[in-house]
């Protein structure tokens, strides 16, 4: 299938992140519950060493997460959360300069230190529903906002995994989110759907299938299915053993239209994203 391409540029506090086509975003954790026990890491040489290994396998986006937000999982507080991710932002920007960082913080807080410490992006599960003063901070702030998709808190989001139509009712919440976010004074916002987040096995295939719909928001569209439920539930195996699962259902992702892969696992989707540009050109023979 070949490849669309875009002209979307998002300026990351100065440097200009060009989207035309599509990049890796690399999952690092700094907690001891995520549920992909790879993607931990605790001290600050773990933190910059995994930094340094995506780097070189070809990340983009560097997304640094201080707490767990899978189903049922607990609220971490804020200042935990920014004692777990402030240092570590500092050592990636010591190490690596010129990495992009995005922090994965639903407290607008811990989005405030962390664009401070070196972060150029802010990662909000919630957009901007965990805490009211995320919206105006990000605009104050004035970087990139993803914003995703999800009923509730993580804790109890799956009891709300109710739709008549998921993808309508995604795309309807965006293109409401999206307005309130230019009013505010965000300039450029990511779209994620939230896969897994307040939806079912067959929620999340649908949204994946219909996952092209959201290209009316005119917007870039992060898809985040590494290693999740709706890839390893299926093949009844692991989050350890999803990483096949996951390239099948990132290069489906693409197809339908995304630009950003969120993945714990950057070669291999860097892979994906370089076979199917190949694949998408129209090659003759010399």
């Amino acid at each position: 299938m070949e490849q669309v391409e875009s002209k979307y540029t998002i300026n990351c506090r100065g440097k200009l992140l060009d989207l035309s086509s599509p990049v890796v975003m690399g999952i690092i954790n700094i907690n001891e519950d995520s549920f992909y026990a790879g993607s931990r890491s605790h001290e600050l040489h773990e933190v910059t060493a995994r930094a340094a290994q995506m780097l070189a396998d070809g990340a983009t986006i560097l997304d640094l997460g201080g707490q767990s937000t899978r189903p049922g999982q607990p609220q971490v507080s804020a200042e935990e959360e920014a004692n777990r991710v402030i240092p570590a932002i500092h050592a990636i920007v010591h190490h690596y300069p010129e990495a992009i960082i995005s922090i994965d913080t639903y407290y607008a807080s811990v989005a405030d230190k962390a664009v401070k410490a070196g972060a150029a992006i802010v990662n909000d599960i919630s957009a901007g529903n965990l805490d009211k003063k995320m919206i105006a901070t990000v605009a104050k702030l004035g970087v990139p906002y993803v914003a995703m998709h999800m009923k509730g808190k993580p804790e109890t989001m799956q009891k709300q995994a109710r739709y008549q139509d998921v993808v309508q009712e995604v795309l309807d919440y965006l293109i409401r989110k999206l307005e309130t976010l230019r009013q505010a004074g965000i300039k450029d916002v990511i779209a994620d759907p939230g896969f897994g987040f307040a939806k079912n096995m067959e929620h999340n295939y649908q949204l994946l299938n219909g996952l092209h719909a959201l290209k009316v928001l005119d917007v870039p569209i992060l898809a985040g299915v590494s290693r999740k439920g709706m890839i390893y539930k299926l093949l009844e195996t692991s989050a350890e053993d999803a990483l096949n699962g996951t390239t099948v259902v990132n290069t489906l992702a693409l197809q339908q239209g995304a630009l950003i892969l969120r993945v714990h696992d950057v070669k291999a989707a860097m892979e994906v994203i370089r076979i199917m540009q190949y694949a998408g050109k129209h090659h003759t023979r010399e």
